[in-house]
């Protein structure tokens, strides 16, 4: 009897890495960590780790979306961040001519008591 060999597998025979991809993409998997350095019973530091890959589709599905309202992602939202920005520039400028009205009144009304 000619000895049997086990069989090795080789990427063609399993799942190719863009049908790999293709399956976390679909589905999506989450990979979550905490690191935590301590000395004694004092806490020092911990950082928190929490990664998520998935397709956009995916994300957008279960309710992630950041991207879309990132300034350095998106030229609208850096737009309307500008525009944000002018119309406060624009409040504190009214602000600021409201006091000084106030200011005036109250000047006349002191020097029309006097």
């Amino acid at each position: 009897m000619p000895p049997q060999h086990s069989q090795i597998a080789t990427s063609t025979q399993g799942s190719t890495l863009a049908d790999i991809l293709e399956r976390v993409l679909d589905k999506g998997i989450v990979i979550a960590g905490d690191i935590s350095v301590s000395v004694g019973s004092t806490e020092l530091l911990t950082i928190r780790i929490r990664l998520l890959i998935s397709s956009v589709d995916k994300a957008k599905e279960i309710g992630i979306n950041w991207w879309e309202s990132d300034p350095y992602l998106n030229s609208q939202a850096a737009q309307l961040m500008q525009s944000n920005q002018q119309l406060l520039q624009q409040v504190e400028s009214l602000r600021e001519e409201v006091r000084a009205l106030k200011a005036l009144k109250e000047g006349e009304k002191a020097s029309g008591d006097g």
